[in-house]
């Protein structure tokens, strides 16, 4: 066993009550060197720690803000690699657990989104007719694909301005790697259900015909989150049947169906924001990430609200819940004996490329 693997595996058996103590005693130690910022989907024992919380868009913007000498990042690996291209040079970004990733991620990868664009080559001028929009939830060698073709990264929180701005530019929209942001979001922005094709990246030509790919405006990779999958249309009817006067609440990362019949649809700080705006009393229906709606509801619930998760079945994000409290111990100890573990580094050109992507979702967010 290595040093490093032999170091973790003494983190591993820590409960959590000492790696409390453990990590308190090193944020001491470590003073301002050091800022943690957290995604909402974190457990609560790692959530207590955090600087800052947000989603994707809030994070990357404290990421590029932070005077810190490290950053810890309590998410997953493509937020991780997003801090390090805004941070600066100096400044060097940590990952609790490397293993903690995002399927939706890794459902679109370079190589097949490079053969989807000759393929679309083949029938449209991509450079000039195709603007590549990519989710945030994705590596940051496809964010660098979208700077090289003049493309742009977007959020679940300025999906539609980054869309509005992508139609300003050029006709179509290639979107990945979630179809249904992609389609929630054209949706209510007034584009047809049937110019919205879905490209299939297991079969040739997206498993579309040349006259589908030239009658779209919008062309969503066929990917999804694992989480936000499990609620369906028939939680919110069964719900709406026992509180008729409840409302209901969901992430664009749901379906369409489950987006059609909420009252409500927006980001995690939308979510958030909407329900701690709301009347005294009001319940909730809540079609989002475990831990987010629990924490939620624990806040509003001295105002007589509550925020009920939508699916009957436990589901959180299973690779954000790798972050916990023994690894989080473990990185920061490290920091404070001068020998940092799980630097995450993007390559200086790639990095360059995905920041052109990243700047320009910044300039056309509000």
């Amino acid at each position: 066993m290595s040093q490093t693997a032999h170091a973790l595996q003494h983190f591993a058996d820590l409960d959590d009550a000492d790696c409390e103590v453990r990590i308190q005693a090193a944020r001491v130690a470590l003073g301002d060197r050091v800022v943690i910022l957290g995604h909402h989907y974190q457990r609560e024992e790692v959530f207590r720690h955090t600087d800052h919380v947000g989603d994707s868009l809030k994070l990357s913007r404290l990421a590029g803000e932070s005077d810190a000498e490290f950053i810890v990042f309590c998410g997953v690996h493509f937020m991780a690699e997003v801090a390090d291209i805004l941070s600066r040079p100096d400044q060097a970004l940590i990952l609790p657990d490397l293993a903690a990733g995002c399927s939706m991620a890794d459902m679109a990868n370079l190589a097949k989104v490079e053969r989807a664009w000759r393929e679309l080559g083949r029938v449209l001028d991509v450079e000039n007719g195709v603007m590549p929009v990519t989710y945030i939830n994705s590596a940051a060698d496809l964010k660098a694909f979208c700077g090289r073709h003049g493309g742009i990264v977007c959020t679940s929180s300025n999906a539609r301005h980054v869309l509005d701005w992508s139609f300003a530019q050029r006709e179509k929209i290639l979107f990945f790697p979630d179809q249904h942001l992609g389609r929630n979001t054209g949706y209510r922005m007034g584009i047809p259900l049937e110019q919205m094709v879905t490209w299939d990246f297991d079969k040739p030509l997206g498993g579309l015909t040349e006259q589908q790919i030239r009658d779209a405006r919008m062309i969503l990779w066929k990917g999804f989150c694992s989480v936000h999958q499990m609620f369906h249309p028939e939680h919110i009817d069964r719900f709406r049947a026992e509180y008729p006067d409840g409302k209901v609440i969901s992430h664009p990362e749901c379906s369409f169906e489950v987006c059609e019949k909420s009252d409500v649809v927006g980001s995690t700080e939308t979510i958030i924001r909407t329900v701690r705006d709301s009347a005294p009393g009001t319940r909730w229906l809540v079609g989002t990430e475990l831990n987010l709606v629990s924490r939620l509801h624990r806040e509003v619930q001295a105002e007589g609200k509550v925020a009920e998760f939508m699916s009957p079945t436990v589901c959180m994000c299973s690779t954000m819940f790798r972050i916990d409290p023994q690894h989080l111990a473990w990185v920061l100890e490290s920091l404070v004996a001068g020998e940092p573990v799980n630097r995450i580094q993007v390559p200086a050109e790639e990095a360059a490329q995905a920041r052109a992507a990243l700047d320009r979702m910044l300039d056309a967010s509000p």
